[in-house]
């Protein structure tokens, strides 16, 4: 078998990133611009602000666990009480881009500019200045690492093509930032997240679980990083704040396992795998 094992720290097997995209209403502002005089539809984000961030951040205390929240910089201008909140439990805040705009290589000033406003907002309404980034719906173009090496991030959370941390190399040779591979398996949106148009099954619990424990358990025989995708609106759900507690506490039976926010593990990561 090919060894695909990452050294993290005290010998655990796994890290383990419990991440939330905090949306809110730019999930749906973003697919169509008319949708800011639907207000139905907007009512699905605001629920994500409303109840699904503080039952998720509730639920996390009980079990005694960090995560990390994307947040778009127009959520944090509209539900700043709720970033607010996120930070008081500790929890790292992650760049989500302004809007949530799925970027088109074709506009390259538009990812620049969705990049910007964010950081604008992060910094000035919290005071955070985000060590990582991940696109909406991992949308980017040939720019993204060039962007994110010029603002100094740590690392990156939007491709999908490893399931280890990797290290990006700059046009110039130089180390840029550390990527944390995600995956549409390991996301609620395609399970939970229901739209009008478009309408697709909203699948039960065991549906779920089925999927998001099969991966956990042959990322922990491999070892490497189970990077799980949630969203407040939708794992803000009564059923689906169940699903998360009973994860938290399936992936705890099994031994080598490491919860951590992503900047421990793009640390951690860049530490002992390019120490060696």
């Amino acid at each position: 078998m090919i060894d695909m094992r990452v050294r993290w720290p005290n010998g655990a097997r796994v890290a383990v990133a419990l991440t939330f995209d905090f949306d809110a209403e730019t999930l749906w502002m973003a697919r169509d611009p008319d949708n800011i005089r639907r207000p139905g539809i907007l009512s699905q984000g605001r629920y994500g602000a409303r109840v699904g961030v503080p039952k998720i951040l509730e639920t996390l205390r009980d079990a005694g666990v960090p995560a990390t929240f994307f947040i778009p910089g127009w959520t944090v201008e509209n539900h700043t009480d709720r970033c607010e909140m996120v930070l008081r439990e500790g929890h790292e805040i992650g760049h989500h881009s302004y809007s949530h705009a799925w970027i088109d290589p074709a506009f390259p000033d538009q990812e620049v500019e969705e990049m910007e406003r964010g950081l604008d907002s992060l910094k000035r309404v919290l005071g955070v200045t985000p060590k990582g980034y991940r696109s909406p719906a991992g949308e980017t173009s040939d720019n993204l690492i060039r962007l994110l090496d010029k603002h100094g991030f740590l690392y990156d959370s939007s491709l999908l093509d490893d399931i280890n941390p990797y290290r990006h190399a700059m046009p110039d040779g130089r180390p840029g930032p550390v990527e944390l591979p995600w995956h549409w398996s390991l996301d609620d949106a395609p399970y939970a997240l229901f739209s009008i148009k478009g309408p697709r099954p909203i699948f039960t619990n065991s549906h779920i679980r089925e999927i998001f424990q099969a991966e956990f358990q042959e990322i922990h025989r491999w070892g490497g990083l189970y990077n799980l995708v949630m969203h407040p609106q939708v794992s803000g759900r009564p059923s689906r704040i169940a699903l998360l507690r009973e994860m938290i506490a399936w992936i705890r039976e099994f031994p080598g396992v490491w919860f951590a926010t992503c900047t421990e593990i793009a640390e951690a990561w860049a530490t002992h795998h390019e120490a060696r």
